[in-house]
């Protein structure tokens, strides 16, 4: 199993942290991460958050490109309908041939609908634009004068030069749940990447259909990421009192609030579901992120392991709040101690 990193940049308004800050934490520590073995780094995105939420991952992700020479690089993930999409194409084509073909696009077509009232896009149209959207990219990917005429789309004459280095274009990764958009990324040839606010069970339910939607097309898909929240200290005690506010915070402002919202239902460690983000703490979703002294996050790498099969782990370190060098030190003790064992 292959460990890469993610990164947000949110900034909680009490947190008293610059703005600046998380983004210069990641410049300085990806060189650091690359040397200590780290496979990945991929950018989280979200639109009109109150904290800093990264809305502009490709631009972050060329600040990685610039700083690392091996590591993959990619969004973890892009919400596609809020996108110009030949833009889209122009920007990743250009973030392809930068990264020296390191560049892989995940995807997704949203869910929080402040999001899509913010960029004046019909939130009921977001599955229809994301996919034509992505239908668009790939022609315009090859490099050739083409039209396109769709749905919410059309240019003539078009033509996006440079074309993308890898080809026929730089991978393709979902980040979706529902079962028709679980079989819809299979049609597409695209590895899904598994979000961290799903425990084992609901991933196992969301494999489920993937795997077989990949059997019946006769495909197997190269990658199989998960994202988890993840935070590692000399003891639990020390890795809990860094982190439980930071993932508190998450919980309760993006993923507590979307259910309360009715944009995405979220689900505690019992199954019961969240109508209140305030009702959100951090012992109710302890089973789904691995924050613990390095004995414990191998003990927790291992029930995933088992259980899904993942080919990579892309570790939320960086999380709201947490300073440079806190999460300088979990990265390198896990890459010290945890890391090998899954060599």
């Amino acid at each position: 199993m292959k460990f890469g990193l993610l990164f947000a940049y949110q900034n909680p308004p009490d947190s008293g942290i610059p703005w600046y800050e998380p983004y210069e934490d990641m410049l300085g520590s990806l060189p650091r991460a690359e040397n200590l073995g780290y496979s990945s780094a991929f950018q989280a995105s979200h639109h009109a958050q109150k904290d800093g939420f990264c809305s502009s991952p490709l631009i972050a992700m060329a600040g990685a490109a610039a700083v690392t020479d091996q590591i993959r690089i990619g969004t973890a993930v892009l919400l596609v309908p809020l996108y110009a999409p030949l833009k889209l194409a122009e920007d990743v084509a250009v973030l392809d041939n930068l990264s020296r073909g390191r560049f892989i696009l995940g995807v997704a077509p949203g869910y929080v609908t402040k999001e899509f009232i913010a960029h004046n896009i019909p939130r009921p149209e977001r599955v229809g634009r994301f996919e034509e959207a992505l239908d668009l990219m790939t022609l315009a990917w090859r490099g050739e004068p083409f039209s396109f005429r769709g749905e919410y789309y059309a240019t003539d004459d078009a033509r996006v030069t440079p074309p993308t280095l890898q080809k026929p274009h730089p991978p393709i990764w979902y980040g979706v749940s529902a079962a028709n958009s679980l079989r819809r990324a299979v049609d597409r040839r695209a590895v899904q990447i598994m979000s961290p606010r799903h425990g084992i069970s609901e991933l196992k339910e969301h494999y489920s259909v993937y795997d077989k939607a990949a059997k019946e097309a006769g495909w197997q898909p190269p990658d199989r990421p998960i994202i988890r929240q993840v935070f590692i200290a000399s003891t639990k005690e020390r890795a809990e009192t860094l982190a439980s506010p930071a993932v508190n915070y998450l919980y309760r402002e993006l993923y507590g609030a979307a259910s309360a919202a009715g944009d995405r239902v979220l689900r505690s460690d019992d199954g019961q579901i969240i109508n209140e983000s305030q009702s959100v703490e951090f012992e109710g979703f302890k089973r789904r992120y691995i924050i613990g002294d390095p004995e414990y996050a191998i003990k927790e790498i291992k029930k995933y392991d088992a259980a899904l099969h993942p080919t990579e782990m892309i570790c939320w370190m960086h999380m709201p709040g947490i300073r440079g060098d806190d999460v300088d030190t979990s990265m390198e003790l896990f890459a010290k101690e945890v890391i090998p064992e899954f060599s």
